[in-house]
């Protein structure tokens, strides 16, 4: 089976995106090369660090990317998920690439997030949980359709 390339995008590239890409590659293995990219990159998010420590999961080292600059080195997937929520899909970005099947998932913004710092905290927990839901999902629906191909 040939490696499917995913990008996950959104605004910042500061936390969902990041969840999701470290998710799918802790959960799909090598079946899968997986990059996210924003387009307005910034650092990442201290709590999406915090809470994916939680799971096992060290992304506090992992940089932010522009979807920009993807683009101009011609890089070429088989998914774009959006990871954006529904009040700024307008400024989510699109990887203009048209071989790519595009998806949309919508996710709040952690940096939206109002609260005491524990408060912030336990809704990026939720955030985080949702993403993996929504991957472990995706991958059942992509593995359903791969058997549905077979002989």
């Amino acid at each position: 089976m040939a490696t499917k390339r995913v990008l996950f995008v959104c605004v910042h590239n500061s936390a969902r995106s990041q969840i999701a890409e470290a998710f799918l590659n802790s959960l799909a293995g090598d079946g899968f090369e997986v990059m996210s990219a924003g387009l307005e990159p910034g650092v990442i998010n201290p709590l999406a660090v915090e809470v994916m420590k939680e799971v096992g999961i060290d992304i506090a080292r992992k940089q932010t990317k522009s979807v920009f600059d993807l683009f101009k080195k011609g890089e070429l997937f088989s998914y774009v998920i959006s990871v954006c929520d529904e009040a700024s899909s307008e400024m989510c970005p699109v990887f203009p690439q048209l071989l790519a099947k595009q998806i949309h998932w919508s996710f709040d913004d952690p940096s939206a997030f109002t609260g005491t710092y524990e408060e912030r905290l336990a809704k990026t927990r939720v955030l985080r949980d949702a993403i993996k839901a929504r991957i472990e999902k995706w991958l059942e629906g992509l593995s359903r359709a791969d058997q549905d191909t077979v002989g």
